[in-house]
């Protein structure tokens, strides 16, 4: 439940934090009339979100040879991985960026009178974090992680209530500091998926490598249930990994840490924000 809830919220984060900044920007313009054309556009990402989980699950389920089903499930983990990566590392050096890009063009189509483009830069928003979303929780099923509804749920709840928090200037919210330590988890996911890919792989002889537990956990503590279990789906924890699954994983985990680290220190965290 902890990663459904972790990945849920931040990616809601990311995407109503958006359009939060937008629907304040248009009240700061005076040009509230607009604000509707916000909610159709995060609709119409939500309605194109679902629909790309279920083309994703028809193009699974088209493959029906365990070989190629092995290859499809860890091209999602891989890819996935390199979202999750992308995401925690190099992405907020660029949110502010983006945050100003997004307001100039709101800015240029309420001028315009440009009711489809307003909606268009929500849509957009919500729908990246929602494809984002399906990819890592598609990764997650095949690590065998159940994707838990109440996490999804409180993980969207959760975020809409601190994007509110923001927006209407009640509270002062260290927002830097929230997207540094989730940035950190997220690398974690990241290099449990990546190690499940591994295994994947090596199961179907396309990786090298013997098949043969470098060690077995499994007897002090098992990866099927109990604490064991919620490793698993947190730091893609594995009782009997093979050598070669072990050695990515640890080498992924330093590597990513290391450069999430200099992120962070290379460049100044976000200031506590008031909307």
């Amino acid at each position: 439940m902890l990663v459904t809830f972790l990945i849920a919220f931040r990616e809601s984060l990311e995407a109503f934090l958006l359009v939060g900044i937008l629907i304040a920007y248009l009240k700061r313009m005076d040009a509230g009339r607009y604000v509707k054309w916000i909610y159709v556009g995060v609709a119409a990402g939500v309605l194109a979100s679902l629909l790309g989980a279920f083309v994703l699950q028809v193009v699974v389920d088209q493959f029906s040879n365990d070989v190629y089903r092995a290859y499809l499930s860890a091209g999602i983990m891989i890819a996935a991985t390199i979202a999750l990566t992308y995401m925690a590392i190099w992405m907020q050096k660029q949110a502010k960026a983006q945050t100003a890009h997004a307001t100039q063009q709101l800015e240029s189509y309420v001028t315009a009178g440009n009711v489809f483009g307003v909606a268009i830069l929500a849509f957009i928003s919500v729908w990246r974090e929602g494809l984002e979303t399906v990819l890592f929780f598609s990764a997650l099923a095949y690590t065998g992680e159940t994707i838990s509804l109440p996490g999804f749920l409180v993980g969207v709840l959760a975020a809409i209530v601190l994007v509110w928090v923001l927006i209407s200037g009640t509270r002062k919210v260290p927002l830097g500091t929230l997207f540094r330590w989730t940035s950190l988890l997220l690398i974690v996911v990241a290099a449990g998926l990546l190690g499940s890919a591994v295994n994947t792989l090596q199961g179907v002889d396309i990786l090298p490598g013997s098949i043969t537990p470098l060690f077995d956990l499994s007897g002090i503590l098992p990866d099927q249930d109990g604490i064991g279990a919620f490793l698993r789906g947190l730091f893609g924890y594995n009782a009997s990994p093979t050598l070669l699954q072990f050695a990515v994983w640890i080498a992924f985990l330093v590597n990513a840490i290391v450069l999430w680290s200099r992120s962070y220190t290379s460049t100044p965290a976000r200031p506590i924000v008031r909307a």
